[in-house]
């Protein structure tokens, strides 16, 4: 086939069971990872919303000692709070601690900027216009190439997003399944993203603020392990 009419490359990863080679990624059932933190990260999509979620059937942390009642306090409320968050965000330690550098160095609230800038990363935002079910489908149709941010290709997850971005999808891509069931079973948009469903087309109204970030996340308990 020449290159010209190849298919699209969504393959695996673009029905949310498959995780690119390029992506930072965990190698093993990320079910455990939800059980861990004691509450739904929804790292698997449609399947968090359904009786098969593991949260739902076993509520007790993964492991042989899972059901012994623990009590942690400190240091460990503080990891647990951080380890939460970048797997929500789907990040690896690095990459974590170099968003966080980052946020003490611009202006404003470190624990507020640093959940902004979490919010505006593409892959995020992806997924909360519901181009994607899940964060790991989100970056495989990103690395993939099929994302165009003011028309433009950008093949990077963590591409940061303007206020006025607009954030369409290659034209190969507009029919596929996998993509138009996403968009359908969409669960709310954030107020600082708007979407024209019908021209599968994203805008970035506005940058998000503290308030409209409804995530459990104690940003505070992460600065306060950091500066240690």
């Amino acid at each position: 086939m020449p290159p010209s009419q190849a298919a699209p490359r969504v393959g695996k990863g673009f029905n949310g069971n498959g995780k690119g080679s390029n992506l930072a990624r965990i190698r093993g059932p990320v079910c455990r990872l939800c059980r861990r933190e004691g509450m739904k990260l929804f790292l698997k999509g449609d399947r968090c919303f359904s009786e098969k979620c593991a949260v739902e059937k076993r509520r007790f942390a993964p492991g042989q000692h899972g059901k012994r009642r623990t009590k942690v306090q400190g240091y460990g409320i503080q990891l647990r709070e951080k380890q939460k968050v970048k797997r929500i965000y789907g990040m690896l330690e690095n990459q974590f601690r170099l968003v966080y550098q980052k946020a003490v160095r611009s202006r404003g609230v470190t624990g507020e900027v640093l959940l902004q800038m979490l919010e505006r990363r593409l892959d995020n935002v992806v997924l909360k216009l519901g181009f994607a079910s899940s964060r790991w489908q989100a970056r495989q149709i990103i690395s993939h190439g099929h994302i165009r941010v003011n028309g433009r290709k950008v093949d990077i997850p963590s591409y940061g997003v303007k206020a006025g971005d607009v954030i369409t999808l290659r034209d190969r891509i507009r029919k596929n399944a996998f993509l138009l069931a996403a968009v359908e079973h969409t669960r709310g948009i954030p107020e600082w993203l708007s979407l024209d469903a019908d021209a599968l087309k994203g805008t970035v109204v506005s940058l998000p603020v503290r308030e409209s970030i409804t995530l459990p996340i104690q940003e505070q308990m992460i600065i306060e392990l950091y500066s240690k």
